[in-house]
């Protein structure tokens, strides 16, 4: 149904674990995974939907987690590497963004509005002052790429970070296509492969699925902009809780049919 290169198709899957917005926040995450640790079966997926970065102070911090829990996950039953899965967010779109400022047309513009929307936690979890990138933008192209570089080289020496922002893809759903799952938007208007980045910005299109979207009897997705908290509708299930503002994270075991069959939070 959809590009393999673009979305995650889980198989022989029996129930899937949905982890909302987790922001930096890495001791919920942590109790989470280990609440995991004692439910997981044989055929249960994970799925990550999104925003692993921005607004909290323990970013680098929390992919270390992912990956340990990765780790764990693969080696419990012989689990594949696509049995486990991370949704791009508008957090990971903006950092790839970060890392290719040289070419946008206005860089300082840019970049403050990518600050305003919490990318300067991530930029300080490796190290930098967010202020910096204002002084090498306005010392020309050239030495801001030696700036977006520098950034690229610190998150590389991170074991596993580039690895993992690596391999994220834009949607999710089992092979049988009962169930979708994305980071914060879909345009109801559109078919699933000519989404593009509503995954991430489309909130109000999300709000607004009332039926199928397609094949697709419900949607699940794990970050609110508008931070309204969980609702679990017919259709469109948000999942978000508030992690990185004051809230919970959440994860959800979701069966094959849509049915939320019990939900976690720290």
């Amino acid at each position: 149904m959809g590009d393999v290169q673009k979305f995650a198709i889980l198989t022989a899957t029996h129930r899937i674990w949905a982890v909302s917005a987790i922001h930096g926040e890495v001791d919920p995450l942590r109790n989470i995974h280990a609440a995991l640790e004692t439910r997981l079966r044989r055929g249960d997926r994970v799925i990550y939907l999104g925003n692993f970065m921005g607004h909290g102070d323990k970013v680098s911090e929390t992919l270390d987690e992912l990956i340990s829990f990765r780790r764990f996950f693969l080696a419990r039953y012989q689990n594949f590497a696509r049995d486990i899965v991370y949704l791009r967010g508008s957090q990971e779109e903006m950092w790839q963004k970060l890392l290719q400022l040289q070419f946008a047309t206005d860089p300082r513009g840019v970049l403050q509005w990518m600050l305003d929307q919490g990318v300067g936690a991530s930029l300080q979890a490796y190290g930098f002052n967010p202020q910096e990138g204002f002084r090498e933008a306005a010392a020309g192209a050239m030495q801001l790429t030696r700036w977006t570089n520098k950034v690229r080289r610190a998150m590389q020496e991170k074991p596993g970070h580039y690895q993992v922002l690596g391999q994220l893809k834009r949607a999710a759903y089992p092979d049988n296509g009962t169930t979708l799952f994305v980071n914060a938007g879909i345009n109801p208007s559109r078919p699933l492969e000519t989404q593009k980045d509503s995954f991430w910005w489309a909130n109000k299109g999300f709000q607004q699925v009332k039926g199928n979207f397609g094949p697709f009897t419900r949607l699940f997705r794990g970050y609110d902009p508008e931070q309204a908290g969980p609702k679990y509708d017919e259709f469109a299930v948000t999942l978000d809780g508030g992690c990185g503002f004051g809230g919970k994270l959440i994860a959800a075991c979701i069966g094959l049919d849509g049915q939320v069959l019990e939900v976690l939070e720290s």
